[in-house]
């Protein structure tokens, strides 16, 4: 899902044609900046990458005449939505239907703003992102296939398509889960997975990982196709898992931390959504395996961002 970012920035993982009618989408970063006038993709977060990394490709707002559907354009590439710039048409697959819709009109509300100059008055109806974005999300959609044909349809059914762990059904999952794992990691039942960028112990680093989630354990490997995984971090040592209070220090956004008996892990996911479904699915996993009746010999004491474990 687009989120705001702290630079008051429209950002998210979408994946593009770059090489027009190749029929190839790589994975990109993207940042809508409405004040710079520009739509510009990276290799990844930038945060995540060297000080000083270049821009993949870039696009002026200006030069955008419209943003739209390409569903039937394309109906080999799911999630397809299309961006009409002068003589050349960019091709990107959002993650789900929402997402698609979301950077539809974030894309097309963006390229009608006009960026006051210095001592210029606001106009009062200017939207800022954040509020563009919020006003998005109030409306959810839902993609059935009658007779065939895929039909969108909004719904107002609660929490519906507002988690991006709640819409597993609908997400377009980039990474499963190795189908080579261990035959251990096999017979466990896997929870939550996907690609998430932790801080090494040593060096302070931050490296991407796969990390995927079953009913005892987090384990995080070097990618999707690897079998073993760097480290498992049993569920039974874990103290504490909820938003990272140092994030704004750290300059990291979607920043959660897992708190174990011997160190704390420092995990980012891709977007708001992502984060607090890892922080959700850790916490049920552990509430699950520990049980609700050793109030005797364990206390929970858990709210909307926070699940701390006390022996």
């Amino acid at each position: 899902m687009p989120y705001v970012d702290r630079q008051n920035r429209i950002c998210g993982f979408l994946d593009i044609e770059e090489n027009e009618n190749s029929g190839k989408f790589l994975r990109r970063y993207f940042i809508l900046d409405t004040a710079e006038g520009s739509l510009v993709w990276y290799m990844d977060n930038p945060q995540n990458l060297p000080k000083g990394a270049p821009i993949v490709g870039s696009l002026k707002l200006t030069y955008i005449s419209k943003v739209s559907d390409a569903t039937k354009l394309r109906p080999k590439a799911e999630f397809c939505f299309v961006i009409n710039a002068g003589m050349r048409k960019f091709y990107l697959q959002a993650n789900d239907q929402q997402d698609l819709v979301e950077w539809v009109g974030v894309l097309n509300n963006a390229t009608k703003i006009t960026v006051p100059k210095s001592g210029d008055h606001v106009p009062q109806n200017a939207e800022s992102p954040l509020e563009v974005l919020g006003a998005m999300k109030q409306v959810s959609y839902k993609t059935e296939i009658i007779g065939g044909v895929p039909i969108i349809t909004t719904t107002q059914e609660k929490g519906e398509g507002q988690n991006g762990a709640e819409r597993g059904g609908l997400r377009k999952q980039h990474g499963q889960v190795p189908y080579y794992l261990s035959r251990t990691a096999q017979d466990q039942s896997v929870i939550k997975a996907g690609y998430c960028v932790k801080q090494g112990a040593v060096m302070k680093n931050w490296k991407r990982r796969y990390f995927v989630l079953d009913d005892n354990a987090i384990s995080y490997f070097k990618s999707d196709l690897e079998r073993d995984p760097l480290r498992v971090i049993p569920l039974k040592e874990v103290t504490k898992v909820q938003e990272c209070k140092q994030s704004d220090l750290m300059m990291r956004d979607n920043l959660f931390e897992l708190v174990t008996t011997s160190r704390t892990f420092y995990i980012q996911s891709d977007s708001p959504e992502e984060m607090h479904g890892w922080i959700k699915a850790i916490s049920g996993a552990i509430v699950a395996q520990r049980g609700p009746g050793r109030s005797a010999a364990s206390r929970v004491k858990c709210d909307t961002e926070t699940l701390t474990f006390q022996k």
